[in-house]
This record gives structure tokens, sequence and C-alpha cells, in this order.
């Protein structure tokens, strides 16, 4: 796992668990996998959201479009299928033509910002989500992609201001996938308290939400309640998203509440679906403490 995706984010995309947790990452939000499955179905979210209709006003159709824009939305949904399957550069030429011909459509520069903070260019990502929130101010799945971006950027003030935006937004739909990202976020800083409160909410929107349960119990850990922790990574752990991490975790909480059989089925676990994880090796040479 990359440095800004290890320890807060927990149950992420491991080798023999990438079929199955990308089906999960469209399910459960932006949040396995880092910034990559928080963004994807932000960018779904987004585009299925459905026009505002004023009074009086003609309901717009199909044939309403210009070919321009036909031409925008069917290089922005080939982009966006490219984007799922891992294919960024390819998304990423796929996503300028969309724009070249129909520069207003918010989606297409939300994807753009999605894109670019995969190839790690943060400043066009900046620009990019600007851009759609410029054309779509209400936006929340393109504040809740911001929110991500700035929050892996350090610039957490912003990062909060975004996830509220998403959060308080009546017409969204994922607010616990925001309300989790805000709380690693806030774990991140420092600030624990802040967390637990977003996590709980987030699990309490989403009960059996890996992310959230994982980061609530490394907090509780932190906080030195080893039996709540121990209680979180086990609904983890009992999942289709138990990873190395997880298990690993579950090892460490068992060892130190003493319960040794639980931490040997664990580590059992562990050593058998992950042999070349980290935390395998971490395992074997009984570095518990790391």
């Amino acid at each position: 796992m990359s440095k800004k995706t290890s320890i807060e984010m927990g149950p992420a995309m491991t080798e023999s668990r990438q079929s199955t947790v990308k089906v999960a990452t469209r399910k459960l939000a932006l949040m396995l996998g880092g910034a990559l499955a928080i963004a994807v179905l932000g960018f779904l979210q987004g585009c299925s959201s459905a026009p505002s209709i004023s009074p009086g006003t003609d309901i717009a159709t199909d044939s309403d479009e210009t070919p321009a824009r036909k031409r925008a939305k069917i290089r922005l949904e080939l982009a966006a299928g490219y984007y799922s399957n891992g294919q960024t550069r390819v998304a990423l030429d796929e996503i300028k033509q969309s724009i070249a011909a129909d520069p207003g459509i918010y989606e297409a520069h939300n994807l753009r910002g999605l894109i670019y903070m995969q190839l790690n260019d943060f400043g066009l990502a900046d620009e990019s989500f600007r851009r759609a929130l410029q054309l779509s101010p209400q936006a929340a799945a393109v504040q809740h992609n911001y929110g991500w971006m700035l929050c892996q950027q350090g610039r957490m003030p912003e990062a909060y201001a975004n996830f509220s935006a998403a959060i308080n937004n009546p017409l969204y739909q994922e607010r616990a996938k925001s309300w989790m990202a805000l709380g690693v976020c806030q774990k991140t800083a420092g600030l624990r308290d802040e967390a637990l409160v977003s996590l709980t909410r987030a699990l309490e929107l989403e009960p059996g939400n890996p992310v959230a349960g994982y980061n609530l119990a490394l907090l509780f850990v932190l906080r030195g309640d080893l039996s709540r922790a121990q209680s979180q990574i086990r609904r983890v752990n009992n999942s289709e998203f138990a990873n190395s991490e997880t298990l690993w975790l579950g090892v460490k909480i068992e060892r130190r509440l003493g319960n040794r059989d639980s931490a040997a089925q664990l580590g059992t676990q562990l050593a058998k679906r992950f042999p070349v994880s980290k935390e395998a090796s971490l395992l074997e040479r009984g570095a518990f403490d790391e």
C-alpha cells in the first residue's frame, strides 16, 4: 500500500481480494483502496443525478441535446469505464475529447480531477475540481472528491469545508461515505475525538462499513479501550472485507487482551490467506509492536 493510504484506509485492494474489492468499491463508495475507490463512486453518483426542472419549463430529452453534447457524453462514459478498469491514461484521453466537445458538463471536469489525482498531478486535479464546482456549485459528489484530494495534500480546513458542504446537502445520498472520509482525515490530523464522532456517524448511516470499523478500532486502541477495539475489528474480520491489515490488527488486539488462542487463529488466517504481505512477515518475526 502507498504511503497515502496505508494505515488509515485499512481494507484496501490486496493480492487475493482484488476481484472482490473491485465490486465492493462500487457499493461502498470511494472507500476501499484509497482515493481511487472513493473517487469512482463519487463520479458515478454525480453522473446519475437528475437535472432540476423549473416550473413551466419543458422537460429536456435526448432529442434536445446538441450533437456536441451527445459526443461529449459518449466520451465521458468511455472515460469513466476506462478509469474504473484502471486504464488511467486512456481515460484521460477520452475525457480530454469529452471536454473539447462540450466544456460545460461538470461531471467531465470532476472525472478529469480524479484522473489527475491518480496521476499525482494535484495542480491540474485542483483546477478540474474547481471548474466542476463553478459549473455546479452544489454538486456534493464533487465536493466530496475535492475534499479527499485536499485531505491528501494536508489542506485540512479546506477539506473539512468541502466534506461538510457535501454532508449538509439535503439531496446527497452518500453521507456515510463523506462522514467516513472526514473521519479518516481528522484522524490523520491527530483530531482523535472529532474523528471518533465522524466515524461513528458513518457507521450509524452504514452499519458494517469496514473502513469506518477498521479506523474506529485503531482509535479505540489509541484511547486504550481494547474491548471496543476488539468488537469493531472482529466485525470487519468476520466479513468478506478482512485483509492482511485488519487481521494483523486483530492479532495485536487479542494478544494485548491475553486471548492467545484467538490471536493464534487470526495469525493462521493471515499467514494462509496473505502469505506475501508485510503483515505476514511481521507475524513470522513476532514483531507485534511494529
